[in-house]
Formats: structure tokens, sequence, C-alpha cells
């Protein structure tokens, strides 16, 4: 039976609401306008730890308001997930970003949702949304056609036609109230939600699994409407119907875009914008302290041991090592440390990146830019698979960026990225020798899970491929934790469990006063998409307690 739906009050409701449709309503018209920022160099309006798009997004709304803001960041590089690296003979790798949602503006697709003024990273569509392999099964899921998507579904499953259509009806509706309650701020009678919107109210307290129940019998054609889980990490047994069905859904609608470059130009574009409004970003530079006082954050305190002072300092690290690592033990924390030690954390990943010393996807007739290719038609399997190590034919996606725009890779080579996901749990018995540098077995496991992907990825979409290797670079777990902070390398933060997606996902405000938390930790959830709109929801929570 589907958990007791929440009660829910008017606040929790426009958190909800705000969250889950983009959290991009923000009216900057209405919002503080910095009066007098302070002369002294150590001392600024807002610091930001951490500069994932959950830090940089809040770093541009303070510095869009004209307040002073810091943003520091312990790699060389900003962007958290949203990074690339270059490796010899030319390639460029994109550590994260597989695909986004973006407006159009004067013809081009260049507009971020909540951030109308970033306007230098242009981005292509997909030439089909992606591309689902299964033991039985390969469907193209057409670019911003969703009819055509349900039509192959029924070509598939004609005796299921009636219940595809209407589980989508119902994602289009979903999406539909929430736009109505979006349009009216949240101030809508709650006497009357489960007579107005009634299917938002079907989705709280609901699994996406139940959601596919009420419609699908077959579980294969569940498992091909649910490939899109490995995105929010979580089997339709266990997912948030909410966090799994109205992002799809305008994904479906509104298509998948990359931006013309790589999603470290997103990342640069934000800097850029912080900067020339008087902001700073400081790369190479870990905080090692948040400075507290009487219950309050005023200021952090960096490796190097400066101390820095702020009226509100928001947290972009993830939320466990900053009240585990970063706070002082306090007292009041206690209950707090409590919920959120409860809470479990996502999956990570494990990837292997390519450069091919030819064009072999050409070669092989791939026209997709994204393919999942799956070995059953069980998630749940697939995700204890994940848990407990990857097996000798693993599920992953492949992203084949060089379909997407001309020079993507060196001329007449491919840029080509294997991607599976993983628990931690695999990688901890490696964790110390490898902080101490002693990293042979670390080696060996890294390149023996490599070496099964990358034969995974030859018997299925691309024979020659081991062959055809000129660069080849391993990310695992470990490699997340080094470069991006992320306790247990997670990259989606908290799971979004029923138990822990809105409205009880732990929210932006803390019991410190003045600290803030901004991006996949807090509410809405990971993504690129959720968090920007973390950002855009923490900053409005900011500046209602300053207005």
């Amino acid at each position: 039976m589907p958990n007791p739906v929440p009660s829910l009050n008017r606040r929790d409701l426009l958190r909800t609401v705000l969250a889950i449709s983009g959290g991009a309503v923000l009216d900057w018209s209405v919002l503080p306008v910095a009066q007098a920022s302070s002369s002294d160099p150590d001392r600024f309006d807002a610091i930001v730890i951490g500069s994932g798009l959950g830090g940089l997004g809040c770093g541009v709304a303070f510095a869009r308001q004209g307040f002073k803001v810091l943003v520091l960041e312990q790699h060389d590089k900003p962007g958290g997930y949203a990074t690339a690296f270059r490796r010899p003979g030319g390639f460029v790798f994109d550590v994260s970003l597989h695909s986004t949602s973006v407006g159009e503006r004067n013809g081009i697709r260049n507009l971020i949702g909540g951030f109308p003024e970033i306007d230098e990273v242009e981005f292509v569509p997909h030439p089909d949304l992606y591309r689902a392999i299964f033991p039985q099964h390969d469907i193209r899921v057409a670019q911003r056609d969703l009819p055509a998507y349900i039509n192959s579904l029924a070509t598939h499953f004609p005796e299921e036609r009636a219940g595809i259509q209407a589980l989508f009806d119902d994602m289009v509706a979903l999406r539909r109230e929430i736009g109505q309650m979006s349009a009216a701020g949240g101030k809508v009678d709650m006497s009357r939600m489960r007579t107005d919107f009634p299917h938002v109210m079907a989705c709280f307290g609901r699994t996406w699994g139940q959601a596919q129940d009420a419609h699908l019998k077959d579980p294969r054609l569940k498992a091909i409407v649910s490939t899109l889980w490995a995105y929010y990490g979580l089997p339709p047994s266990k997912l948030s119907s909410f966090y799994y069905a109205l992002p799809t859904i305008g994904y479906l609608i509104e298509g998948g875009y990359y931006p013309r470059g790589r999603s470290q130009d997103i990342s640069n574009a934000f800097v850029h914008f912080i900067e020339r409004r008087g902001g700073k970003v400081l790369l190479k530079t870990r905080v090692d302290k948040i400075l507290t006082k009487d219950g309050a954050a005023y200021g952090v305190r960096t490796a190097a041991g400066q101390e820095l002072q702020a009226r509100v300092v928001i947290s972009n690290a993830n939320a466990y090592d900053t009240f585990h690592k970063l706070v002082e033990p306090d007292d009041r924390l206690a209950q707090y440390l409590k919920r959120m030690d409860g809470f479990s954390v996502s999956l990570t990943s494990f990837g292997v990146y390519l450069g091919l010393k030819h064009d072999l996807v050409r070669k092989l007739g791939h026209p997709d830019t994204e393919i999942f290719v799956n070995s059953s038609y069980d998630p749940d399997a697939d995700f204890n698979a994940a848990l407990i190590s990857i097996p000798d034919h693993p599920s992953f996606a492949a992203l084949f960026y060089d379909n997407l725009f001309e020079n993507y890779s060196p001329r007449g080579k491919n840029t080509i990225s294997l991607v599976t996901l993983q628990s931690y749990d695999h990688w901890k018995p490696y964790e110390a020798a490898y902080w101490r540098g002693d990293k042979a077995a670390y080696r060996k496991e890294k390149e023996r899970i490599a070496h099964a992907l990358i034969a995974s990825a030859e018997s299925t979409i691309l024979p020659g491929l081991s062959k055809a290797i000129e660069v080849q670079e391993i990310g695992t777990p470990l490699t997340n934790v080094r470069y991006t902070g992320n306790y247990r390398g997670a990259i989606y933060g908290w799971d979004q469990t029923v138990d822990n997606s809105n409205p009880r996902r732990l929210g932006h405000s803390t019991p410190i006063r003045s600290l803030y938390l901004s991006g996949a930790w807090t509410t809405p959830g990971g993504g690129y998409g959720g968090v920007l709109a973390s950002a855009l929801e923490c900053f409005g929570e900011i500046m209602a307690k300053w207005g």
C-alpha cells in the first residue's frame, strides 16, 4: 500500500511547488538590493562554500542584487560535477553532463531556467533524446515528440496501449497542475487540494513503481518506461514518484540539450557573471571551519588560516561533512544530526573516458548520443548489483558526443564515455591506502572493472572498441571524493526516497542561524536542474529574512 499522504500546510506546499517546478519563479524586482557593503576585504555579505552549480547559482543571485559575495572552492576549477578535463591527443572529457533542458531565446537555445542574464552558453539538441537497449527491445526516444514515444511503446506492447496513454496523461496532468500552483505562488485553497490538484496529491507518499503499477502490467514495459531511473539514483520501487515523473515528463516534452563546448562552459559562465558584478570566486581554497558564535554563523576559516566574515554562510559542500567536520560540535544540533544521519546516501559512479584513434562511432553507423544498455528488465537487480560490486555484464550508459556537433573530438577520432552506477562500499577497503598514496591495489581493481565495462560495450554496441583506444582515463567513486569532496562520492546527495523528497527533504535553513544549504543534499535534490533550482530557492529564503 502507498504511504499515507503527508499533512501539508501552505508553507510546505509552496516550498514543494517552487522546488519541483524548477524554482525559477523569483520576482527579482521585489527582492532586496544591496545598499552598502563593507569595504573591509575580509568581510562579505555572503560566503558560499563550494562552487558546484548549487553554490555558483547562489553566488550569481547575490551578485545580481549587488551584494558582496565570495565563493570558495577547494578544487583548481569551478563547477563540481559540471567540469571537464583534458588528456593528451587533444581529447577533452566531460565529467558528468549527459543532457539537460534549456529554453529558447531569440532562436537560440541558451536560456538557463532562473538565470536569464547568463547568455553566453549555447546549447544544441540531441538528435534523439536517448536510446534504450534491453535484451529483447531497442527503442529510440524521439526528441520533443511525446506522442511518437507513446506510439513506439504501444507498438511494442499493443495490449497495453491504453495503460501507456493513461500513465503519460497522468504525468502531463501533474506537470500542468504544478504549473498552475506555481503561477498562483502556492496561494491555493488547501481544503480543495484533492479536488483541484488530484495528480499532485496522488504523488505524495507514492513511489514511481506504485505510479506505474496503476496503469502498466508487463514488467518489461515498466523497465523501459523507467530507463531514466539512473538519472535519479534509485530504482522505481524506492524512488519518489514526484522526483521521477515531473522532471522526466519535462525532459520528454522540452527535449534534451548539451552545451556547445562542455559543461565546464556553464560553470565558467556563472563565474564570469559573479566576477563582472564585483564578486569573487577563489579556487584552491579549502574551508576548514565554519565560524559560529551564540548559535549563529558569522564566517569561515580556510585551510591557510585566513578568517573571513559574512552576514550569511551558504554551504554547497555536502551536508554530512558540513555538520560533521566544518561546524563545531553543538548540543543544539543533536536532533538535526539524528534526522540527517538517518538518510541514505545516493549511489556514486564509475566512468571510463575513452579517446579513440579513429571514428568508430561513424564507422559502426551509430547516430545516437546517449545509449542506455540494460542487461535485464529488472531495475532492482541492477540497483542491488551496484550496491555490492560490478557484475561481468553490467548495465551502463554510453555517451557519443561527437554526434552532437562537429569538432567535439580531434578530427577523425572519437570521445566516448562509459558510465555505470556503483555503491561507495565496494571502494571502502581501498580508501585508507588511496589517501596515503599507496594505489597499487586500487589501480588493479579499477582496471579490472574498466575492462569489464569496455568488454560489455564491445560485445553489445561497439565491436572493435578495445583495439581503437588511444587514451583511457578511469573515474571511480574515490575519484569523485577527491575532486568534488562529496561524502561517499555521492552524485545525487541523499537518496530521493518517499521519506526524503519534498516536502520532507532536508531544507535550506539549518539550526545554526545564518547558515544555509544549497545543492543536491537539500531541496529539491540532485541533477543540474535540481541544484540550480536549489540555489534560487535558498537565495529566496535568505532574501525573505533580509527583506
